[in-house]
């Protein structure tokens, strides 16, 4: 009996600590680097977005473009594949790719492959219940002159309590007319994690 008392004691006891466990927040700036694990995160997504882009803004391909056609570009964002050893959620990577896109002012955008589904879906149920003077008629679609796509690779390396963890980006810029490669960029981002035993 005392053994059976000692027992639903101890249980009793376990969880009155972990119920006394608390969970602070604070709040901190979007821009803020909080790199707690030394995995990707917003900022390495955010800082490899903005300087990509600000590379390719800077190229020739931009101005030869623009010169030629007498107009800007028209761009869309296809696939960036994750190949890296870690989950890494590319719909973020995308949506800070085309927000530096479209604030430059340099390029034009279209929607993305699944948005043209909903958009052109929205546009059928005009077609039958819209007034004619507000229906956006279908087969006035802006095409996309050039694909952005790319990949992200990752290397990763330790020894004792040290870990290297290295990130390569890279990003090509395709000619939807003639497959032509116009632009090619990468960024490289190394991590160097120590995880000693009293930290």
């Amino acid at each position: 009996m005392n053994k059976m008392m000692n027992i639903v004691l101890l249980v009793f006891l376990a969880f009155g600590f972990t119920a006394c466990k608390t969970t602070t927040v604070e709040r901190v700036d979007t821009d803020s680097v909080q790199d707690l694990s030394g995995n990707w995160n917003d900022t390495d997504s955010r800082l490899v977005s903005s300087r990509m882009v600000s590379d390719m803004m800077s190229r020739k391909w931009l101005t030869k473009y623009q010169v030629k056609q007498g107009k800007n570009p028209v761009l869309i964002v296809g696939s960036v594949r994750n190949l890296s050893h870690e989950h890494i959620n590319t719909r973020t990577f995308i949506a800070d790719l085309e927000r530096e896109l479209i604030n430059s002012g340099e390029v034009d955008f279209v929607a993305s492959r699944t948005e043209r589904g909903e958009i052109r879906s929205e546009r059928s149920d005009q077609a039958d219940n819209a007034s004619m003077n507000t229906q956006n008629i279908a087969g006035e679609e802006t095409g996309a002159d050039f694909m952005l796509k790319g990949q992200i690779n990752t290397i990763f390396d330790a020894a004792g309590d040290t870990q290297v963890k290295y990130y390569q980006i890279d990003l090509t810029l395709i000619s939807l007319k003639d497959n032509r490669k116009v632009w090619l960029g990468q960024k490289k981002i190394k991590k160097v994690l120590e995880t000693g035993r009293f930290r």
